[in-house]
């Protein structure tokens, strides 16, 4: 029986798997955050060595036993970083072929059937990835630059686009806009003149969380709060589209994957990123990720271990979700 290991790195969390070659989920394991951004390289070492020992022991197999590995890592965005997270790695103990990824990669190979497409991220922050059919070829957004990249559309983008809908207000420049209870009950200012204020003099921060807030205000019919749904809808189709562009796909069928938090809020961002798509690729398809990315890792492991996953594939993600609700059921 062959064994293998997939780890989903996160800024937050760490997930690591093991399953054998019937798509049997073994082992599972949670750690804390491995981003080598937030932790440093040898936070990223820590965190892999315990998730990935302890994924092991629930196998009941040692890790020099795994076939093939595969890891999607936040933090990991260009190739002059490979090495650094090679060595990283390498304390963990493995002795087979393994390969890294971004961690948004990941989510193509666990949300995409066929195991290649693009993935579109929207949570605190936004990414886009893409890989070919063959995995030849990669494509892929800067991700994470936002503003100097002009990459928008995470948390904080959206927070900050309806913020500018509220000072606008502020400036008579644009119409009156719900959003502006939604910040001044956020901040506690007393009027706009004091919110405005504050906010440029740095004495009111914004939670990313607001973003919920201002999806409350699009589907109340806010007229500036929905003109911010299609704005972050549009720009998150641009992301997609670059990686279409840059993979040449514009005339396959293939998945969008969509990954995180705010995708599915809003239909009318919903909307604006599926018709920005279609106008270059008129037969992409879309899907959210519901499983976790971590299964991607290890039908990443099996694929350089020469093993063909497609005709296991649901049965790993059936075993992992039970493996994954029993070791996450709490939390």
């Amino acid at each position: 029986m062959k064994f293998f290991l997939g780890v989903d790195v996160g800024g937050t969390k760490t997930h690591a798997l093991i399953a054998d070659e019937t798509g049997q989920a073994r082992g599972f394991a949670t750690g804390g955050p491995g981003n080598w951004e937030g932790v440093g390289y040898d936070g990223l070492t820590r965190v892999l060595v315990d998730v990935c020992g302890r994924a092991g022991k629930q196998a009941r197999i040692p890790l020099s036993q795994i076939a093939g590995a595969g890891l999607g890592i936040g933090g990991f965005d260009w190739p002059s970083e490979r090495q650094d997270h090679l060595n990283a790695i390498q304390p963990v103990g493995l002795a087979c072929p393994l390969e890294i990824v971004n961690d948004a990669t990941l989510g193509i190979l666990a949300g995409a059937s066929d195991g290649w497409g693009v993935s579109v991220v929207s949570g605190t922050g936004c990414n886009a990835r893409g890989w070919s059919k063959d995995h030849k070829r990669q494509g892929r957004a800067v991700g994470g630059g936002s503003s100097w990249s002009g990459e928008y559309a995470g948390g904080y983008d959206i927070v900050a686009k309806a913020m500018q809908a509220v000072t606008s207000e502020w400036l008579k420049r644009g119409p009156a806009t719900a959003l502006t209870q939604v910040f001044l009950e956020h901040t506690g200012a007393a009027n706009l003149d004091e919110l405005v204020e504050g906010v440029y003099l740095g004495r009111f921060q914004f939670n990313p969380a607001l973003v919920l807030k201002v999806f409350e205000a699009a589907r109340q019919g806010d007229q500036q709060a929905q003109a911010v749904m299609r704005w972050a809808g549009r720009e998150l189709g641009k992301l997609a589209v670059g990686v279409i562009n840059q993979l040449e796909i514009q005339a396959d069928q293939f998945e969008v994957v969509l990954i995180g938090s705010l995708h599915g809020c809003s239909p009318i961002l919903d909307q604006a990123l599926r018709r920005t798509v279609r106008k270059t690729a008129r037969r992409a398809q879309f899907v959210r990720l519901t499983v976790p990315p971590v299964v991607g890792g290890v039908l990443l492991g099996m694929e350089q271990a020469g093993l063909d996953s497609h005709t296991i594939r649901e049965k790993l993600i059936t075993t992992t979700e039970i493996i994954y609700r029993e070791n996450e059921g709490g939390r």
